[in-house]
């Protein structure tokens, strides 16, 4: 029996709460499977959903396995006969990392004969960008919702791109307890979705009172992530990534992060949540970039 799967997994922060997908195809038939844990690693997470995709199979089959996790296609093809001799231990003599995965993934391979495939994450690539859906929305299962504070700000924030670079267009909008609230929009010819992420956010402080608190609801991962996470280590390394590459977009990272002196920012990832100005921003934004 010939089968193809594509796996996925991840977690929100690393380590955090978890989620893992994986979809299994043979000929017209279609299977689904996923799940999460409350503390997990993004690595932990890809091999989850290899060994789970695999317990599925009654009988040997012949599979072609896809994945975007370097770690889960060299571990097992390149790294884990080295690791089972020197008994689960590295070349350093430590224990590896994950053994118990490893140790549970191992024994699921030899039955079948398997092609392990990497694919680039997020490029396009119909059933990978399904089950990083998936990985997502199993990890929002288990994600407490943000509590916010009725008396602070809210800024959403949203934007629209047509291709990747291609025409754009960006929201935000400004809601208050006291109903000041507001709303702006902007345009580019040529841009990406992660600059208009960026400049949504920029743009939609400037609604709101210098030294003010503020909670900023947005959908992209890239901007919450870069901005919880990732900002603090590349103004220290002058705006380099620890590949030694520059950051991309650094001009727009530059400017938020002057901004954040200027606010008590909470920042609040929104992506599968429903929010009114989250709908309002993505109305802006959408119109804005037809507006080329």
């Amino acid at each position: 029996m010939k089968i193809i799967i594509y796996t996925d997994g991840g977690a929100d922060p690393n380590p955090g709460i978890g989620g893992w997908a994986a979809v299994l195809l043979s000929g017209k038939h279609e299977k689904r499977i996923s799940g999460n844990a409350p503390r997990a690693t993004n690595n932990r997470m890809e091999l989850t959903a290899a060994i789970e995709a695999l317990r599925t199979l009654k009988r040997p089959s012949t599979i072609t396995l896809h994945t975007d996790s370097q770690y889960l296609r060299r571990g097992i093809t390149e790294w884990i006969d080295g690791w089972k001799k020197k008994g689960w231990c590295n070349s350093q003599g430590k224990p590896i990392k994950n053994a118990d995965l490893w140790k549970a993934l191992h024994p699921l391979t030899t039955r079948h004969q398997i092609e392990w495939v990497w694919v680039k994450g997020h490029s396009g690539n119909e059933w990978n960008e399904v089950v990083d859906r998936m990985a997502r929305q199993a990890r929002l299962d288990i994600t407490p919702a943000d509590i916010d504070d009725e008396h602070v700000p809210k800024l959403y924030t949203r934007c629209s791109c047509k291709g990747n670079p291609g025409p754009g267009g960006w929201g935000a909008v400004l809601k208050t307890a006291d109903n000041n609230d507001g709303e702006m929009s902007g345009h580019a010819a040529r841009t990406t979705n992660n600059r208009m992420e960026l400049t949504a956010v920029i743009e939609g402080l400037l609604l709101v009172p210098a030294g003010g608190d503020v909670q900023v609801y947005t959908t992209s991962d890239y901007l919450f992530q870069g901005a919880v996470k990732w900002i603090n280590g590349w103004r220290k390394r002058g705006w380099i990534k620890k590949d030694g590459k520059p950051v991309a977009n650094r001009d727009l990272w530059k400017a938020l992060d002057q901004l954040k002196k200027e606010y008590a920012i909470k920042w609040i990832n929104a992506k599968g949540q429903t929010h009114t100005g989250l709908d309002e921003a993505a109305i802006l934004a959408v119109t804005a970039s037809k507006k080329q």
